[in-house]
């Protein structure tokens, strides 16, 4: 399974503030730090402010900050979220699948199992496991 690069910029944003969890972030700031584009990030970050994993702040002093303690967010959940959109493979779409062995495939249902043991994977661990905190220099 390979994850999209939304997915991948999500989980850096997770693990970085959950390093400094009581300092806000702003998406220039985090998108210089990780060098990737500013645009990309504030649409990962919407996501993610979004489905209650970060809460933002307007103004002075504002940004982003973990919405909950990192020991409650659990990593698959997060993927499972950000990756809602990527069918894993195309018999998995709910429209467009002109695959001609759908009818009788006995695979699919396999792939399913997959899926769902990546995402309890996991799930066994926390933000709380992967917290980054940069190196002072």
């Amino acid at each position: 399974m390979r994850l999209t690069s939304f997915t991948d910029f999500g989980l850096r944003v997770l693990m970085r503030m959950a390093g400094e969890p009581d300092r806000p972030f702003t998406t220039a700031e985090l998108a210089t730090e990780f060098a990737i584009s500013r645009n990309h990030l504030a649409k990962v970050m919407s996501s993610l402010s979004a489905a209650g994993y970060l809460e933002t702040r307007r103004g002075s002093g504002g940004g982003a900050l973990l919405a909950r303690s990192p020991d409650r967010i659990r990593l698959g959940d997060v993927v499972a979220l950000l990756e809602a959109d990527q069918a894993l493979v195309e018999c998995f779409l709910p429209n467009g699948n002109t695959c001609t062995l759908t009818p009788h495939c006995r695979l699919k249902s396999r792939l399913g199992q997959a899926e769902v043991a990546f995402y309890d994977e996991l799930n066994r661990s926390t933000l709380a496991d992967c917290i980054y905190i940069p190196s002072e220099a």
